[in-house]
């Protein structure tokens, strides 16, 4: 178990009864990342309007500056242009390419699964040595089946025989591309990040999956939605291969989604409470994963309604437990096991053995935490069989991960004392986001 640190943790508000708010939410990382690759690749300049600025995208903007492309930032507060790092909320990004992709380069990915596993191909497409490395729970995180995928693809790496990070692509300004045939079962990002890069690969790609099924496919589809807008060929009519033909990418004005997976705890919070929580500028259709919250609320108990002022979730008095299989949704694990914990029945969330090579083992860590404040969770070989009992408070300790510390603040709604550690790693994707939750719980009452 991790140590505690408590001078870092952060008591999560109890709600003093229910919440009626409106929330608003910064731009999707999934989309902010694959459009920053997608304008770095590109020829011709992007804007990226209303992007996610945190740590993760802010990691991927400044590998790409590493190799050659200009990223900029627009602040909110005014027209002028900034280097990467200026304010946190930004109204867009300005890229240009560059005349080439360029090394030698280091480059840090944190703990970022886009950033690792988007940028080997990039690097590959680059002139000189591109050393790439991460955090230390980043090296254990599956990168064997893209990096030999690449190796099959014409590319020159050094990783000592790991197939993980630290690494070394040696580019040589280009990649051969074609064919190749690699197991994703860990993770989609290994096809996504394979699919970004290849309308600049000489022959195109075509990449065959053989595996168990390929976990988050909605994440998949928005690849290949995003690549056809840029101007890419994909073709993925026939199940378990995608095909991109070479041929060069535009530059393009991106305006990127808010992110709807970081709604799931503050919608969550509505049933919790038996109040009713507002997300403003939900899309009617979307390819992120979140959307699917709509779904699953409704069917622990939640009334749901999708309309002009975007999608609001009301609670009542209780809320069931879930049955689901959340292979295509794993991110929202946390926060529904959170609700699992505190709902009037039992749940099985299943599908989600991938979850064990996330940014941590999220299957044990969501066990050991629920259970340490009392709770009666156990691990199935894919997913969480999650029972409720009475919690009381204590420290939550979220392993560097950010879903964990939403998963925290939801129980905390409800139990007071529960004291989340590391609440700042929180910024991988929601930088303020404690400001927000405070926010959101003024409204109850």
């Amino acid at each position: 178990m991790p140590l505690s640190q408590p001078e870092r943790d952060w008591v999560a508000p109890v709600a003093r009864g229910p919440v009626d708010a409106a929330v608003t939410l910064p731009g999707s990382k999934s989309m902010t990342n694959r459009a920053l690759v997608l304008a770095a690749t590109a020829s011709g300049s992007s804007r990226i309007g209303r992007p996610l600025a945190s740590r993760d995208t802010r990691l991927m903007a400044h590998a790409l500056r590493a190799l050659g492309a200009d990223v900029l930032e627009v602040e909110a507060a005014g027209p002028e242009a900034e280097a990467v790092g200026a304010a946190e909320e930004v109204r867009g990004w300005l890229v240009d390419p560059g005349e080439r992709l360029r090394g030698p380069a280091e480059i840090d990915v944190g703990l970022a699964g886009t950033v690792m596993r988007f940028l080997p191909p990039v690097a590959a497409l680059a002139d000189g040595d591109v050393a790439i490395d991460g955090d230390p729970y980043a090296r254990r995180r599956p990168m064997g089946p893209i990096l030999d995928a690449l190796r099959a693809l014409g590319a020159e790496i050094d990783d000592g025989g790991r197939g993980a990070l630290p690494f070394t692509v040696r580019g040589r300004g280009g990649l051969r591309g074609g064919t190749v045939t690699l197991d994703a079962s860990a993770s989609s990002q290994l096809i996504s990040g394979l699919l970004l890069s290849a309308p600049r690969f000489e022959q195109g790609l075509e990449v065959r999956h053989e595996g168990p099924p390929v976990p988050s496919a909605p994440h998949l589809a928005m690849t290949v939605a995003m690549l056809r807008e840029a101007g890419a060929t994909v073709d993925d009519s026939e199940p378990d291969v995608w095909r991109v033909a070479p041929g060069g990418l535009k530059g393009r004005d991106w305006d990127i989604e808010p992110d709807l997976s970081n709604a799931a705890q503050f919608l969550g919070a509505a049933l919790v409470t038996g109040g009713r929580v507002t997300v403003g500028g939900w899309p009617a259709e979307t390819t992120q994963p979140g959307d699917a919250l709509r779904d699953l609320l409704a069917e622990m108990g939640a009334e749901v309604d999708l309309g002009p002022d975007g999608l609001t979730v009301r609670g009542g008095s209780g809320f069931r437990g879930l049955t689901a299989d959340l292979r295509d949704v794993g991110e929202l694990t946390p926060v529904l096991a959170a609700l699992a914990a505190l709902a009037d029945g039992p749940s099985r969330l299943t599908g989600i053995a991938h979850l064990r090579g996330h940014e941590t083992d999220r299957l044990a860590a969501l066990v050991a935490e629920i259970n340490g404040l009392g709770g009666d969770a156990r691990e199935l070989p894919d997913g969480l069989e999650i029972r409720p009992r009475p919690l009381r408070g204590g420290v939550f300790h979220t392993y560097d991960d950010h879903r964990m510390v939403m998963a925290g603040a939801v129980l905390g709604l409800a139990v007071p004392d529960v004291r989340v550690e590391n609440v700042g790693t929180v910024g991988k994707t929601l930088p303020d986001f404690t400001e927000r939750w405070s926010a959101m719980l003024t409204t109850a009452g």
